[in-house]
This record gives C-alpha cells, structure tokens and sequence, in this order.
C-alpha cells in the first residue's frame, strides 16, 4: 500500500495511492465523515490506524475516491516532529570516493537535516549561487517510523518500521567544509525532497534487496543496491533509540550509494536546470529540477 498526501481544492489532505484505478483513496474525507480529527498523514502514522484502511479498500467502495489528475502531490510527511536523521558514508563504495579505505565507519555515522529542508516531488528547487556553488545530490532509501520505542534491540527494530521512501540529501559540499560539520551544509531550504510515496512495510518484503538508481538529465550517476548498506536498518534503529526516544513519523534516510557529484574527477556539481530523477524499485521515482539563481 502507497501512503501520500497531496493538494486537493487548496486543501492538504492525505490517502492512500490507487495505480490501477488512476484514484487516491482520500482518507482525510474518510475521517473527517467520521467526526475524527486525523488530518495529515504524520496523524494517521502516530494514531497507528493503518489496519482500518487496509478494511476500507477491501470492501471495494469508492465513496472517497478522487482522480489522481485532481491531485498535486507533496511531500508525504511535510512537516517532520523533529531533524530528519541522516546516516553518512553508509556504502562502502561512497565512502572511498569521498575519501579512501580509512573513511569507512565502523559505527554508524549520524547527522541531520533541519525539517524546513523538505521539498515535494516535482517542485522546482531554488539556490542561490551567493550560498553555494557546490550544490550535490544523494538519492536514498529513507525509514519513516511507526511506532515509538527506545532502546530498541535489533530483533524488535522492524516492529518499528511504519514504511519506506524516497530523499534526495541536497548537500552544499562547499558550506560543509567551510563550517566544519554538515547541519549547514545539509540545511538549505528545499534540500530535502521527499516522495513521491510512503510504502508500507507490508507491501515490501526485504528492504535490503532494492535497486536505487539516481539520474542527471536522464544520465546514470549512482546505480546501488540497498543490500550494500554497512549498517543495515535493524542496526541503525537500534543504535539510534539506544538513549533516545524514536517517535512515529520520524524519518531516518539510511545513505547513499557511490556517484555522487563530488565524487567525479571533476566533480559534476549540480547546475541550474539539472533534472534530478531518483527511482527505488517497488517505491517509484522521486523528481525534481534546479532553478540556481
């Protein structure tokens, strides 16, 4: 099942993805006739109601359906509860081409990302060359959670587990080493898209063996396989709620596979009018273009 939220007559709403049928199951309207508060999908995540919808499509009615073509989508989680974690150097391969052998972590390598860095699927994306002329792309697969835990072991982290997209971790590779550290450089507004879909974990049966491919006006950059991780996502959700509490709707993007345009002798750093296609099998593609101004 694909989760989205979207625009509909200037209204934020969230549902559920209907391929076949061209629709969306409209869950917010579904809610609403319900006298329910439940109105965006970070709600719907928290309040664990994922098992009434499954009911809902089964019974074949399409009282709360809208055409896909009455949508714009946006970002499934468009205002995230807290940073967006973000785990560096993840694949062995892009962890040589942004250095050598020694890069390679041996613990998982964490930063974030600010939440006023999210971005829609197909909005253009707007930087300002006074900031940064070193703009990078870095498709991944991100986690988003379902259910609040700490302390997490590794057999329970799946229980976890809400879903699966797609980011694109914008980074100013010249803020970073400027500052020193990533939160600037990995701030910038609109440096986050996320989407186009929340896949829900049951419709996903191993998240290790999904191809991820990411496109610069149409050319090949990074051709990875999430089997590649170093640390696989029971690792990294138990490291991350050792000491702290993982809250549902959080979103971890678990790293980027080799490609990157920094990694390029020259590098191939973004420029204006660049079109960014990054796909994940079983989740689809998540595009966006670059307005550098």
């Amino acid at each position: 099942m694909k989760y989205i939220s979207f625009l509909y007559k200037g209204q934020n709403r969230f549902g559920v993805w209907l391929e076949e049928e061209e629709a969306v199951l409209d869950c917010f309207s579904y809610f609403q006739a319900k006298g329910e508060s439940v109105s965006t999908l970070l709600d719907f995540i928290s309040k664990d109601r994922h098992d009434e919808i499954e009911i809902l499509l089964q019974e074949s009615k399409n009282w709360y359906h809208v055409s896909i073509e009455d949508i714009t989508l946006t970002a499934p989680i468009q205002r995230p509860l807290k940073n967006i974690f973000c785990v560096g150097k993840n694949y062995k391969d892009h962890a040589i081409e942004m250095g050598s052998e020694k890069d390679i972590p041996t613990n998982p390598m964490i930063f974030t990302k600010a939440p006023t860095s999210i971005a829609n699927p197909n909005e253009l994306l707007s930087f300002s060359s006074e900031v940064s002329t070193q703009l990078d792309y870095e498709g991944e697969l991100a986690i988003v959670i379902g259910k609040d835990g700490k302390g997490i072991s590794r057999e329970d982290a799946m229980d976890h587990v809400f879903g699966y997209t797609i980011v694109n971790d914008i980074t100013a590779r010249d803020l970073q080493k400027k500052h020193g550290q990533f939160f600037i450089g990995k701030s910038l507004d609109q440096s986050c898209p996320m989407g186009p879909v929340i896949l829900h974990h049951s419709a996903l049966e191993d998240p290790h063996k999904l191809n991820i491919v990411t496109t610069i006006n149409g050319e090949v950059r990074q051709d990875g396989n999430t089997e590649d991780l170093i640390f696989d996502i029971r690792e990294l959700v138990s490291v991350l709620s050792k000491g702290m509490t993982l809250e549902a709707g959080d979103i971890i993007a678990t790293g980027t596979p080799s490609g990157v345009g920094k990694g390029f002798k020259p590098p191939k750093f973004l420029k204006h009018g660049d079109k960014i296609a990054i796909s994940i099998e079983g989740i689809g593609s998540l595009q966006n273009e670059v307005n550098i101004g």
